[in-house]
């Protein structure tokens, strides 16, 4: 086993999550290797979830008694922390949803509801790539069939990338959103930002970026990035589920319209017509969820305490380990980048004929905890000719022996099945 340098202490941030403690299959240690679908929670964030339940519960922005207070505050000093933890010039730029979907949706609706010269329409044109989430493919279909508007997308190279020789023929002056992951849930590819935004300030395009993927493992910096909106969930970086945020450029906030209505988004409301909250509060309709902000508000403090530097640095150790390790193994391929160079910590691999279903099935029955299927990016599959991969994800508690455990264990659904 190879030992990384000491950049984090595993050992002791993994003492602060229950979950990697447990056995299964009869005594087996388990060894989760899905954190790309969803991260495990630290002590400290369950027990703020369970403080908030057992001694501030109440709706908030509506009560005047000290309970309600309290929730208020919690709630809101959660906004606080995201807005610190990605660096967003106001905290009214933060809108909390309830995931990433949610986030990504909401973009998609205010473009199609929005006036000029926001409004998305059947002379404009929409794009995105090939190698999204559906979360950030099915929005941009539904509003291009509602509105006529042209959906476009970069296509993928044979290693992983995206495919941008011909981005000015992509985005072009008919262009009206660009919107694009910044790391690919699939294949861990993180892409290039300044070259794909630069071309879409040229022509005057938004730019919305799906950063459910990075937000958990690197340094995220909205100003530095210069996107107009930014979407990332909370369950992937040791939140609760529930849980999401959009972040977007105040001006735009002010200009586009609501997506929901009901509650708290309202400024007055007569029968016969309303006017809305300033933002953010004009895009959080109903009651808000509060035990999940606060809980996210707990694990933006947990991962800063660490760095978010340090922890990208461990990732990459432990990404270019598993790259080395799984190119070791017969019959195996990996899909995306074939180096830890530009790429997050996501490894999705075919392995010679056996079906991705089965190496999962059997690498349980062994312990390991990895995820198959098409991993909601089926145009990924399609691209590379494939039914579906094995994703293997690490974390902040990742540790070279579990990227061992899982080339022995791909050993044995080798021999397995002959």
């Amino acid at each position: 086993m190879t030992q990384l340098p000491g950049l984090l202490d595993t050992e002791a941030i993994r003492k602060d999550f229950p979950l990697l403690d447990r056995t299964v299959h009869d005594g087996k240690k388990i060894v989760y290797l899905d954190s790309a679908a969803t991260s495990q929670k630290p002590r400290q964030v369950l027990d703020a979830l369970n403080e908030y339940y057992e001694r501030h519960n109440a709706n908030v922005h509506r009560g005047v008694y000290t309970v309600a207070e309290e929730a208020t505050a919690l709630y809101e000093g959660a906004r606080d922390k995201i807005a610190a933890f990605i660096n967003a010039p106001s905290r009214n730029e933060v809108i909390f949803t309830k995931n990433a979907s949610e986030s990504l949706n909401l973009v998609a609706n205010m473009l199609g509801w929005a006036d000029e010269p926001y409004r998305v329409d059947h002379d404009t044109e929409i794009v995105t790539t090939e190698m999204e989430h559906h979360s950030n493919i099915v929005p941009w279909q539904l509003l291009s069939q509602r509105t006529g508007a042209k959906l476009k997308w970069f296509g993928i190279t044979d290693d992983g990338r995206l495919d941008l020789s011909n981005i000015d023929e992509i985005i072009t002056e008919k262009t009206k959103i660009v919107s694009f992951t910044l790391v690919s849930n699939i294949m861990g590819t993180i892409n290039p930002v300044e070259k794909i935004i630069r071309r879409a300030q040229q022509v005057g395009a938004l730019v919305c970026i799906d950063a459910s993927q990075a937000a958990p493992h690197m340094v995220l910096d909205v100003q530095a990035l210069q996107a107009d909106f930014v979407a990332f969930t909370g369950h992937k970086m040791v939140g609760p589920t529930g849980i999401g945020v959009l972040w977007g450029r105040q001006e735009l906030l002010e200009d586009l319209p609501p997506f929901l209505g009901g509650g708290e988004m309202i400024e007055t409301v007569s029968m016969h017509s309303s006017t809305y909250a300033p933002a953010p509060h004009k895009f959080e309709a109903g009651t808000p969820p509060i035990a999940q902000a606060v809980g996210l508000g707990a694990a933006v403090d947990y991962l800063s305490a660490i760095g978010m530097e340090k922890i990208y640095q461990h990732e990459h150790a432990i990404t270019k380990y598993a790259v080395k390790r799984l190119l070791e193994v017969p019959d195996l391929r990996i899909i995306g980048p074939a180096t830890a160079e530009d790429r997050g910590a996501t490894i999705s691999f075919t392995l010679g004929d056996i079906h991705p279903h089965d190496v999962g099935q059997v690498l349980d029955e062994q312990g390991i905890a990895v995820r198959v299927g098409h991993h909601c990016a089926r145009p990924v599959c399609l691209r590379f000719g494939i039914p579906a991969t094995t994703r293997a994800s690490f974390y902040l508690y990742s540790t070279p022996a579990e990227v061992d455990a899982l080339v022995d264990g791909l050993e044995h659904v080798r021999n397995f099945f002959g």
